[in-house]
Order: C-alpha cells, then sequence, then structure tokens
C-alpha cells in the first residue's frame, strides 16, 4: 500500500509534472479503502462473507438505493422470491415451532414422549446463544474508534459485563435442563431445588435494574463540580465508574433528558415484573411441594398485581408529564382558573418577571412531548389488557378446563400467520411497471383531439413548442381573406347568417394556470344571434328595396330624353 501510494498518490503525480485528472484520485481513494478493509479482522471477515456491496450496506444501511433495490426485486425471479419467502417461513416455523409442541406434549398427543426431547428446538437455541456469549468474550476489547478522543472513550461492553451475562445465561439453561429432568422423572429433586437456579438468574437480573433505578442524571457541569475536576483528566476506572453511576445529559430538559428519564422509568417497571415473578415462583414451590392445593388464582396473584401496578405506572407518568405542561404553558389544555387562582397567578407572574414566554416551537414541543405520553400509555393498556385475557386463559386451563392448550397460544399462531401471508402476497405479486406504458394510446388520443379541433398539429411524444408570433398572425390573415365575402349576395348571406361566438382560446398564466375563454353555453348563443339578426334582416330588406327600385326611376328618364337630345 506505502510503495503505491508513492506512485499513484495526486500529490505525488503532481511533483512529476502529471496532470491529475479524476480518475487518478478514484483510483487512489478505491485503493486506500481496500486497504483500510482488508487491514480491519472484522471488516475483512464481512468481505469476504458478503463482498463490498454488503459491507457497505451493513456499516451504512442509509446508503442503500431504495429505488434499485425496488427495481431488483421486481425483476427477480420465482425461485428467489422463493428463496425470500423461505427465510419468513423458517423465522415463523423458529419463533412458534416450540410452543407448539410443547402445548401438544401437554395435551397429551405425543404419548409416552420425553420432555428431553420435545425440547430439542430449546437446546439448539441455547446452543446457539452460548456460541454467541463465547464469541463476544473472545472478541476482546472493542477497539476506539478515531473519531472519539482518547480521554473520552469507554468500552460499551467491558469484559466484566460480558463474563456476567454469561453467567446469568448458564443459570437459566441448568433451570431448563433441571425441570425437563424433574418432568421427566429422571431426577427426584424437590421442587425449590430445582428453581434455584432460576432464582440467581432472577437476583443477578434485579440487582442490575436496581442500580438502573438509582442512578443519577446531571449535566457535564454538575458533574465536574462534584467530583471536583474535569471529565477528561479521569483515568479509565474513574471513567467506568463514572459511566456506571451518572447519566450525563447536556441540559436539564430536551429530548436526551427525557430519554434518560424513561431509562429509569423502565428499569423501576422491570423490578416490580421480577420482585411479581420471584413471588409467584415462590407460592407455586409450595404449592406444588407442599401439597397446600391451593387455587391457582391464589398463586397467580402477584401477576395480576403486577399488570396493574404497570397500567398505574403508565397513567402516573403521563398525568405528570400532562402537569409539568400545563404548568410550563397553562393555555396549552385551554385551561380556566376562577377568579381567584387567576389573580394569584398575576401575584406570581409579578414576582417572576424574569420568565420569558414560550415560543411557539416550544410549545409544539410540549405538545408532542404529552402526545407521546398519551400513546404510550394506551400502548401499554392494550397490551396489559391483552397479557391479561392470556392470563386468564391459562389459569382457567390449569384449574381443569376442557379447552386444548393451543388455544392459549392461538392468537399469536393466527396473527403470524396472517403476516406470513400479506408477506406472500408482497414477494410474489409485486412486478415492475413499464414507465413507458401507455403513452403511444396518450400521443393518439391527443392528435385525434388536436384534429377535431382543427389546429393542424400533431403530437409525437416530445416536448411541446407553442406557435411563435409570425405564424399566428399569418393563420389570422388567411382566416381574414377566406372570411372576406366575394359579392353582394355573399355579403348579404354573411350578413344575414346568424353570428358564432369565436371558438374557445386557451392561454396560460404562470400564477393561474391555464384560462380559457369565449367558453358561452349555447343557450346564451342562440339568444345572442336572434337580437343580432333582427338588425341584420331590416338592412337586407333595405337593399332589396334599392335594387328593385333603381332600374324603374332611371329608364322612363333615358328613354323620354331620347326624342329630343342633342348627341353634339
Amino acid at each position: 500500500y506505502k510503495r503505491q501510494s508513492l506512485q499513484i498518490h495526486p500529490d505525488k503525480l503532481a511533483q512529476k509534472g502529471k496532470t491529475v485528472t479524476a480518475e487518478d484520485r478514484d483510483r487512489f481513494t478505491r485503493m486506500r479503502n481496500a486497504y483500510e478493509v482488508l487491514s480491519d479482522p472484522r471488516r475483512r471477515e464481512t468481505y469476504d462473507a458478503i463482498g463490498e456491496r454488503g459491507m457497505k450496506w451493513m456499516e451504512d444501511p442509509l446508503s442503500i438505493d431504495p429505488q434499485e433495490l425496488a427495481h431488483n426485486f421486481a425483476t427477480s425471479s420465482i425461485l428467489d422470491r422463493s428463496k425470500i419467502f423461505a427465510i419468513f417461513l423458517a423465522i415463523y416455523v423458529a419463533v412458534f415451532l416450540l410452543p407448539i409442541l410443547i402445548c401438544l406434549m401437554a395435551d397429551g398427543t405425543f404419548g409416552g414422549a420425553k420432555w428431553v426431547a420435545v425440547l430439542t428446538p430449546l437446546w439448539i437455541w441455547d446452543v446457539f446463544i452460548l456460541f454467541y456469549h463465547t464469541r463476544v468474550i473472545m472478541m476482546g476489547p472493542i477497539k476506539r474508534p478515531e473519531h472519539i478522543p482518547e480521554e473520552e472513550w469507554v468500552d460499551p461492553l467491558p469484559m466484566k459485563k460480558r463474563v456476567s451475562a454469561l453467567v446469568r445465561f448458564v443459570f437459566l439453561v441448568l433451570f431448563q435442563v433441571l425441570l425437563a429432568l424433574k418432568m421427566d422423572a429422571i431426577i427426584a429433586f424437590p421442587w425449590w431445588a430445582v428453581f434455584i437456579p432460576l432464582y440467581f438468574w432472577e437476583v443477578m437480573a434485579l440487582k442490575k435494574k436496581i442500580s438502573l433505578t438509582m442512578i443519577n442524571i446531571v449535566t457535564h457541569a454538575e458533574l465536574e463540580l462534584a467530583i471536583g475536576k474535569k471529565i477528561a483528566a479521569c483515568n479509565a476506572f474513574e471513567r467506568e465508574d463514572i459511566h456506571r453511576r451518572f447519566i450525563l445529559v447536556p441540559a436539564k430538559s430536551g429530548p436526551v433528558h427525557d430519554a434518560a428519564c424513561r431509562i429509569k422509568a423502565e428499569a423501576k417497571i422491570d423490578v416490580v415484573r421480577i420482585l411479581a415473578r420471584v413471588v409467584f415462583t415462590v407460592l407455586m414451590v409450595l404449592n406444588l411441594d407442599l401439597g397446600k392445593e391451593w387455587s391457582w388464582w391464589i398463586v397467580f396473584i402477584p401477576i395480576f398485581v403486577m399488570v396493574v401496578c404497570i397500567i398505574g405506572s403508565s397513567f402516573q407518568n403521563w398525568v405528570e408529564v400532562q402537569a409539568e405542561a400545563a404548568k410550563r404553558d397553562p393555555s396549552l389544555f385551554d385551561q380556566t382558573a376562577d377568579v381567584e387562582q387567576g389573580y394569584a397567578q398575576m401575584d406570581e407572574d409579578a414576582k417572576n418577571d424574569d420568565d420569558q414566554p414560550l415560543t411557539d416551537e416550544e410549545k409544539e414541543e410540549l405538545k408532542t412531548k404529552v402526545a407521546q405520553a398519551a400513546y404510550r400509555v394506551l400502548g401499554t393498556c392494550c397490551t396489559q389488557c391483552f397479557f391479561l385475557v392470556l392470563l386468564c386463559v391459562l389459569v382457567g386451563k390449569m384449574q381443569g378446563a376442557g379447552y386444548s392448550w393451543l388455544v392459549i397460544i392461538s392468537p399469536f399462531l393466527a396473527a403470524g400467520g396472517l403476516v406470513l401471508c400479506c408477506l406472500a402476497c408482497t414477494i410474489f405479486c409485486v412486478s415492475e411497471v413499464d414507465e413507458n406504458a401507455g403513452l403511444a394510446d396518450f400521443d393518439t388520443r391527443v392528435n385525434e383531439a388536436t384534429a377535431a379541433a382543427g389546429y393542424g398539429a400533431t403530437y409525437d411524444g416530445g416536448d411541446y413548442t407553442p406557435p411563435t408570433t409570425e405564424q399566428e398572425g399569418q393563420q389570422q390573415q388567411q382566416q381574414e381573406q377566406q372570411s372576406v365575402p366575394s359579392s353582394s349576395t355573399d355579403m348579404r348571406a354573411a350578413e344575414t347568417k346568424p353570428i358564432s361566438n369565436p371558438p374557445p382560446t386557451a392561454t396560460w398564466d404562470p400564477e393561474k394556470g391555464e384560462i380559457w375563454q369565449n367558453t358561452t353555453h349555447d343557450e346564451e348563443d342562440e339568444e345572442t344571434n336572434e337580437v343580432i339578426s333582427a338588425p341584420k334582416q331590416e338592412k337586407t330588406d333595405l337593399l332589396d328595396n334599392i335594387e328593385d327600385a333603381q332600374p324603374a326611376v332611371v329608364e322612363p328618364q333615358l328613354s323620354e330624353a331620347s326624342e329630343d337630345f342633342d348627341l353634339d
């Protein structure tokens, strides 16, 4: 790379007296990009797997041209489309195969089959996830990007976090294995011993979520004031500790601060979920090991309480956001206060003269924030109500209802099947549309319309060229010559002929567009012709009287004068 750079670098070519062209610059740029890809092991592996274009799409998904992608998809063969549909079908099977097998096993469809064999898809998933965690640990520390200074760089996946995630997943796999062996009666452990790995898994998750709930949201200035030095002066361990204990935001208001607040709120909800699951498992173990024979509705009480807490927390968040918006802008919700509150507000405004009124952008931001909170409440209520219905169906089945276990997952199967059908229609029914389709028929119709109007022009599909001033003058002169009568009879015929309005004409206004003139109705034309033809008829009768009277007057005068007329 260095040897080639000395030869084809644009600056080196300029020093040699050669003219640097765009091809020379593109050649050097392409070589430099190739060196950057091949010198990076991860990028080189990606390049070897999916090629240069695939690597660019992986690094920058927005670089994909939608038109090119749609064109390639529309012109693809049935075989290629079948491959794409097979991918979605495999995803559908991978997601729903395990729940279907579990429901069929619970219904007794498989007879004397073992749970260890029925849960084979679960073991396959566990192997893939274990391989992923191992791969992440062996990947090593993430290199610092060039655009981030070294003193500001913090590894987003420290080794401690990777190992913790692996250990937590191992506890979950161990619980799955013990549960399958217990249900097949291979081991005689009590149920509380089977659930011990699950308790460790929940405790590790609870510790992480509690730390998130206790995290502080501060600005850079507040953090530097608290630690007594600049953030850039901290070492790697101090920066990692800051990253674990604080969330740095540019200001106490704005989208970044709202996102940080949502992280804390979601962590609190996760804590409620974990505690509800732990209490539920404890009640279930007591019911199984001690033989209490409690009703399953009592055992599932923590889950019902969890659903109520989630909905209530969402409503509380919406009320807080609405109250904050109303405090900053009371006119946002058209609130009308009574006289006493109005005077109190006037006194408070008088004390706080430094407060500036909100701008239109800030008001729109408040409205957007309230609307987003309302949408979150609506979404949370819908999802939790749906989960509550499924939970009631599950508890009813555990209490001895007669329907199949497949009824519990039937809504998910129906929704997935509907999505799969829509994808199939989209994949196999999309075809490319010819851009020139229908243009020939359009040209023919335009030519017929122009010929019928008597303009004598045809449209060949090119750009329309309006007639020049000279051409318009020649056409008008020819029309005037054709309209001049050749004799008095033609004049009388032209005068007695009903006058009709000239044909409609159109002019183009850049602001108003196409404007038509002389567009009167036929009834108005008939009335106008009747009014104008009356005087014309009178004029024609006078001309006829003059022509008839002239010979009668002139001939007698000539005959009387011919007897005594002196030819000299």
